[in-house]
């Protein structure tokens, strides 16, 4: 991979994972009710789901997927159900106390894996990161030594940015009432993500 298809890459990389979505939404919300390093594990998950996705890819696997209308339906639906319902029980959740204490690590570890599973950006981010730089010509396990440690960079700083982000507004001296209208705008968003999903069409790549 040239320089300048590197530099296009990591431009495109860093407006893929800062543009706000349900990971971002969860990071911050991790950030505001748990401690840093705790908070960080959901942060370990999206990476997780970003190396898989990103071997995935270079495999092929995401894109057979994702031309498959009936394996997309269900799996659209099924994520649209699990963002709606974290949403809802977000906002129900919004005026009790963050139940740190109550959130063992692998639990926040697998609702973030969760998250960034069915992440309608996922599947639409990734094909087109290989539809748009990924070189026929040149060995595609050659260009993931660049690709993959440049995107888990990159995803690294963002969300643990996010993550940054809530730890400092949940130590802020905001007042509950507006801490609880603050829950309840992450848990509206995760409704209309989930709502947003559900009503979308399957990626497609460039012919």
């Amino acid at each position: 991979m040239s320089f300048e298809a590197w530099t296009i890459f990591a431009l495109f990389w860093v407006v893929f994972v800062t543009t706000p979505g349900p990971n971002a939404v969860n990071c911050i919300s991790n950030g505001m009710s748990l401690p840093f390093p705790k908070a960080m594990l959901g942060v370990l998950a999206i990476l997780t789901q970003a190396s898989a996705f990103l071997i995935l890819s270079a495999l092929g696997i995401t894109a057979l997927i994702a031309a498959s209308p009936t394996g997309f339906f269900i799996a659209k639906l099924i994520g649209a159900g699990f963002l709606i319902w974290m949403g809802v029980r977000g906002w129900s959740n919004a005026s009790k106390p963050a139940p740190a204490s109550e959130r063992p690590a692998r639990h926040i570890y697998l609702h973030a894996l969760a998250v960034a599973t069915i992440n309608p950006k996922s599947v639409a981010g990734y094909l087109a990161a290989f539809s748009q730089f990924v070189q026929p010509d040149v060995p595609v396990w050659q260009q993931m030594g660049v690709i993959i440690p440049t995107a888990l960079i990159i995803t690294t700083l963002s969300y643990t940015g996010f993550t940054l982000l809530g730890a400092l507004m949940g130590k802020a001296a905001l007042g509950a009432v507006f801490n609880i209208w603050v829950r309840r705008v992450m848990a509206t968003c995760f409704i209309i993500y989930g709502v947003l999903l559900g009503t979308s069409t399957a990626p497609t790549t460039k012919g």
